[in-house]
């Protein structure tokens, strides 16, 4: 089973769309990269440690500028607060949110179905099972499942929980996604972990170039870092939508 490439023509390929990672506690930062990428800055991600500095208003903001949000707020609760967390969520009119696999099938089920309900959306919002965040790696799971399987059978786990509960799709690591997208074909894949040819992991274990990502069948990429503390961060952003347009 080849896991490198999943389409005979990879011309066929579509073009992922880049959101970039907001990912600071300063709004007027967060207003200066959004200023500074300009029209080549369509789709941000809005996680944790924006969403608490500076959250609901600014995604407003954001989406007043015809941008398309993320909100990766990664939820993890009893089915009934995930789904209650989800409907504000989707009141607002972002495009995506993340729930964590590890929640279990009743928890993604309630958030799936709350998602899908038409009477208050603004937009379609699309729900992305977190699987496991690209800074594990096999070594740093806690003991008790470090030895169970290997890391990419629990990656493939918890993807069939989104997979049974009808979630839009997963949020992994190029590592697992060319398994992943063979194995459930219809789940769409977001991948984080996304670092230019030449740029350091950081604190991230499992990582890929725009265009690996692009190969193994990645849907969406999450850039943060790379181009926001960049000199130039619409430099950065351009390059990285070039190598995902022009090169195969």
């Amino acid at each position: 089973m080849n896991l490198t490439l999943l389409q005979d023509d990879p011309q066929k390929q579509q073009t992922p769309p880049v959101f970039v990672a907001l990912d600071t506690s300063s709004v007027q930062e967060a207003q200066h990269i959004v200023a500074r990428l300009g029209d080549l800055g369509t789709h941000y991600k809005i996680g944790l440690q924006a969403y608490m500095a500076f959250g609901h208003s600014f995604v407003e903001k954001l989406l007043l500028q015809d941008k398309t949000v993320f909100l990766d707020l990664k939820f993890m609760d009893i089915p009934n607060t995930v789904r209650h967390a989800v409907k504000e969520g989707v009141s607002m009119g972002v495009s995506m949110l993340t729930v964590h696999a590890l929640g279990g099938l009743p928890m993604l089920c309630a958030a799936v179905d709350e998602a899908s309900k038409a009477s208050f959306r603004k937009v379609e919002t699309k729900i992305l099972a977190v699987t496991y965040l690209t800074s594990l790696s096999q070594e740093t799971l806690p003991l008790s499942v470090q030895h169970q399987e290997s890391f990419l059978d629990q990656v493939l786990e918890l993807a069939s929980i989104a997979n049974d509960a009808n979630a839009h799709g997963v949020v992994c690591s190029a590592e697992e996604l060319a398994a992943i997208k063979i194995k459930y074909p219809k789940l769409k894949a977001l991948v984080p972990g996304i670092r230019p040819q030449g740029m350091q992991k950081q604190d991230q274990a499992r990582t890929a170039t725009p265009l690996e990502a692009k190969q193994r069948g990645a849907d969406y990429l999450v850039v943060g870092r790379p181009i926001t503390e960049a000199p130039n961060p619409q430099q950065v952003l351009q390059s990285i939508l070039d190598e995902l347009r022009d090169r195969v």
